[in-house]
């Protein structure tokens, strides 16, 4: 059974410390960073809590454990003590979270802490290099892939539902029928956050960004139609979202992507993507 406290859930007042530390690791932090940019540390507008190991506010950069703890937990930073704190906090609750995701040393700690009671997991995915580039991508851009316009919701989210249950491994229309779903990506394309190549009215490639501080973008959903793999619409089509991105948005684009998936690997970095840490992703 864990004994302690557990963590300090953060406020107002820690807003310098969890900027400095946010910044410290743009890339790997950019899923909590664009909460926080957004809507400052109030759980009610973050969707979500973030906790720190401190048992007290602290002065900018000094946060010794950072974790986030909404649709997703996304531990970001913490020693073995900070995670088991951090473990305490979320088993006094129900799980709600859809995952653990996040730099691979401390989502593997934290789920040594929690599995006893929240195992068994439905997959855990241990090496997920996470990858970034801030320049001109080393292969041509696909011209024919553009943002997606809200009239062609009905025909992106076919693909878009095909990828994720790739991904996933679960169907998003699961629960509620899809409205969950497709009010999201609808919130995407919404944004001008989603693209894709269509053909004769159908996607053939498509990729969104997700999360998106003001510094770094990550592009996720990336899918090509099962006829046209191998052709390399999918490299040439990621290179136009990294174009969106760095030219466009001057952002750095990141991704991370599963080890085992060498073509996926293969493109990325003829792309002209650098691994820059390592992801690992509990889902359940």
């Amino acid at each position: 059974m864990l004994r302690l406290a557990g963590a300090r859930l953060l406020d107002d007042r820690d807003y310098p410390a969890v900027r400095a530390a946010l910044a410290t690791d743009p890339v790997s932090s950019c899923m909590v960073s664009a909460r926080v940019e957004t809507a400052g540390l109030d759980p009610w507008r973050l969707g979500g809590e973030l906790w720190a190991a401190d048992s007290r506010p602290v002065r900018a950069g000094r946060l010794q454990g950072l974790c986030f703890s909404g649709p997703n937990l996304i531990p970001l930073r913490g020693n073995a003590s900070a995670l088991r704190s951090f473990a305490d906090r979320a088993l006094r609750r129900q799980r709600s979270c859809s995952s653990l995701v996040g730099p691979a040393e401390q989502v593997l700690g934290l789920w040594d802490e929690l599995e006893s009671e929240w195992g068994p997991a439905r997959e855990v995915r241990h090496d997920q290099p996470l990858m970034a580039l801030d320049g001109v991508p080393s292969v041509a851009a696909d011209p024919a892939v553009r943002a997606v316009r809200p009239e062609e919701l009905d025909r992106y989210l076919p693909a878009a539902i095909a990828m994720f249950i790739e991904e996933v491994g679960v169907d998003p229309r699961n629960g509620d029928g899809g409205a969950g779903y497709r009010a999201r990506v609808a919130e995407l394309i919404a944004g001008g956050r989603a693209f894709a190549r269509f053909e004769d009215g159908e996607v053939v490639f498509k990729a969104e960004i997700g999360a998106m501080s003001s510094t770094v973008g990550q592009i996720q959903g990336v899918w090509v139609h099962p006829e046209r793999r191998g052709g390399g619409l999918g490299t040439a089509g990621t290179a136009s979202v990294v174009n969106r991105l760095v030219r466009g948005m001057g952002r750095t684009a990141s991704l991370y992507v599963n080890a085992y998936n060498s073509p996926a690997l293969a493109a990325y970095r003829r792309i002209g993507f650098q691994q820059v840490g390592q992801y690992a992703t509990v889902l359940f």
